[in-house]
């Protein structure tokens, strides 16, 4: 019985953090994976290094942990933006701006982290994939940059 209200209780918050992110959840799905691709061959370089830690592979999944928390927070951002532009009667119909802009952001970042574990484990890599990788994450930093430059 005990068993049955705990998996109750995970799965309508799970339902309802789906409803929520509705526009989310693929691209936290897809940096979800990525995350855990990119621990998997940084343990497998590591290890390869000889340098596997404990406490290295602990703070490396509190960073990916912290990942999914700014996540949160961008979506918060995002809450707070719509529910003040609601306020004022002005509808941009954009919910999910900064959070999405976030998530895509981190699987940029983590896709750079996974080529440059492969590449130390020797796996051969074309320039041209590197190179795209490192150009898409310039122009969402380009794209969402806001200083003003005088």
């Amino acid at each position: 019985m005990k068993d049955n209200i705990i998996q109750a209780t995970v799965s309508v918050a799970i339902g309802a953090l789906i409803s929520y992110f509705n526009i989310l959840l693929i691209p936290i799905l897809v940096l979800i994976a990525v995350m855990l691709i990119d621990y998997i061959t940084g343990l497998t370089s590591a290890y390869r290094n000889g340098e596997l830690k404990s406490k290295t592979g602990l703070i490396g999944i509190l960073k990916k942990a912290s990942y999914l928390v700014l996540v949160v927070v961008a979506g918060v951002v995002d809450y707070l933006i719509c529910t003040g532009l609601a306020a004022a009667n002005v509808n941009i119909g954009v919910t999910y701006c900064c959070g999405l802009i976030v998530t895509i952001w981190l699987i940029i970042n983590e896709l750079i982290s996974i080529l440059e574990n492969l590449s130390e484990l020797g796996t051969p890599i074309p320039k041209f994939l590197v190179n795209i990788v490192r150009r898409l994450k310039n122009t969402v930093e380009n794209k969402t940059d806001t200083d003003t430059k005088e």
